[in-house]
């Protein structure tokens, strides 16, 4: 409940923001309650990071995973992330975007943690690209890593607007993004 608590309010005003204080006065419990649970900021802060990693693991890959491999598991990974920022499951949108945008200059153990975090997350994108271009739904020969680049970007960019104005016409520029992305990569048909 607590860490509920705490990665909601770090979403809309930043790990860095969030301190024992804050959060106690958002859960009414006590100071010395939290302090004796995490017993820093820092603690509380990487707490907090790993809580809304495994709330991004439930809402958006977990789901995704029913899908067979290939490109179907990645179109619904893609939905459950539009889904996700959609619901507004963190009030201030995709928690690891804010995150990134929080931390990119700042060094310090926080940073570390994040960066090796947006390093996996990369990670897992491509090999998702690279799944669908083994079952040969996407082009072989295409460059999985830019692929996976790119369609985080419309994501990211898509959470964003919609974040900033509100408006769902992000999320639908960003899924008409995606669609082109993906339609670029399929195999070409063969000449006869």
């Amino acid at each position: 409940m607590i860490l509920e608590a705490a990665t909601k309010l770090a979403s809309i005003e930043g790990v860095h923001g969030l301190t024992i204080g804050r959060l106690a006065e958002e859960t009414g419990i006590s100071k010395s309650g939290l302090y004796a649970h995490f017993g820093s900021k820092e603690q509380l802060q990487l707490e907090v990071i790993q809580a809304a990693g495994a709330i991004v693991e439930r809402e958006v890959v977990l789901p995704a995973l029913e899908e067979p491999e290939g490109l179907s598991r990645l179109e619904a990974t893609i939905a459950n992330f539009f889904s996700y920022v959609e619901r507004l499951v963190f009030p201030g949108g995709c928690f690891f975007s804010s995150l990134l945008a929080e931390v990119d200059a700042r060094p310090g153990p926080i940073h570390e943690v994040v960066a090796a975090g947006q390093k996996q997350a990369s990670a897992e994108w491509v090999g998702l690209v690279r799944e669908a271009q083994a079952s040969g739904e996407l082009n072989r020969k295409a460059d999985a890593d830019q692929i996976g680049f790119e369609l985080e970007a419309a994501m990211t960019q898509s959470n964003y607007l919609y974040v900033l104005y509100g408006d769902p016409v992000a999320l639908e520029r960003g899924r008409q993004a995606v669609r082109r992305i993906l339609g670029a990569a399929k195999p070409k048909p063969k000449k006869r």
